[in-house]
């Protein structure tokens, strides 16, 4: 469907910050009001499955609102006191977000596991009409993000989010009609401990990724060797030294370095086109390059004193 309407919107390249706005104002809006109820309905059903899938959608509006604050706050001019913006927030944000997802989990898998050995009766009902709801509400959510998520980190992380909260709700749905047909009231507290671990899988990965970039370690999509290479074949470069990498935000890149370079200063149109195909190959818009000549062996070398 509609395959070749999409040529005329070449040149914003981004996926339109406008339209993103709005999915991100619907999608958070509809996802807030769904927790509150679903973990109403889930406590008065006694069913820990749609607490946790609460739990678990509530996990996703905040990566939604973090998303949204990152996009925002990058837009936020530098000031003469933060000269990077506010750019880094969204690294802080993403760190919370997974620290607080964490806490969510253990307090979920903890009831889940006191019920597993004594299963309260669950309204099988409740459980299927909340979730059947949830598979709504996070589907539509998806599609809103369908288009922009090819480009932003972020935007993926919330399309990959309402993508995997749909199959979740699918699941506690099934829960439901098992329980309806069967009476195994077990099945709840095993449910929530699968979307436990589900939500663990991917929060774990959001917090090893957040703290690394915290540490301004160098973004994963970027391979340090490659571009210490890349910069040694530059013409007139000999060597490169004190070569640094780090995320300034969950989407921008910056780099400084210093080229040694024995012939001097190439001119400023070859230090443009390095720069260029620094942010071409790697994504690193932010490189600041220092120049050389290479006349001392290193700068330790110069405080020995002499015997």
């Amino acid at each position: 469907m509609g395959h070749h309407h999409h040529a005329g919107h070449d040149h914003h390249h981004h996926g339109d910050p406008q339209s993103q706005g709005k999915a991100f104002v619907i999608a958070i809006a509809l996802n807030s009001v769904f927790v509150v109820a679903e973990f109403i309905f889930g406590f008065l059903a006694n069913s820990t499955a749609l607490m946790a899938d609460a739990g678990h959608n509530l996990s996703d509006v905040l990566g939604l609102v973090l998303a949204w604050s990152a996009v925002l706050l990058s837009r936020r001019v530098p000031s003469q006191r933060f000269t990077f913006g506010l750019r880094a927030s969204s690294i802080l944000a993403a760190l919370g977000n997974a620290m607080l997802l964490l806490l969510a989990c253990g307090a979920i898998g903890w009831e889940a596991i006191e019920r597993s050995f004594n299963p309260p009766e669950v309204g099988g009902m409740t459980v299927i009409a909340v979730a059947g709801v949830g598979i709504v509400v996070n589907g539509y959510s998806a599609l809103l993000f369908m288009r922009g998520q090819k480009h932003d980190i972020n935007v993926r992380g919330a399309w990959l989010h309402m993508a995997a909260d749909t199959a979740v709700s699918l699941g506690v749905v099934l829960s439901g009609v098992l329980i309806l047909f069967t009476q195994w009231y077990w099945i709840d507290p095993l449910i929530s401990l699968v979307i436990v671990a589900v939500i663990l899988f991917g929060t774990l990965g959001l917090f090893k990724e957040s703290l690394q970039l915290a540490l301004n370690a160098v973004p994963p999509h970027i391979d340090p060797e490659k571009v210490t290479d890349y910069l040694q074949h530059q013409p007139g470069v000999r060597e490169v030294r004190d070569l640094h990498i780090w995320g300034m935000s969950t989407t921008e890149s910056a780099l400084t370095a210093h080229l040694v370079m024995p012939d001097g200063y190439p001119g400023d149109q070859t230090m443009a086109a390095i720069r260029q195909g620094l942010e071409q190959e790697f994504g690193i818009a932010h490189s600041t390059l220092q120049i050389e000549l290479g006349n001392t062996n290193h700068s330790c070398s110069l405080h020995v004193h002499p015997h």
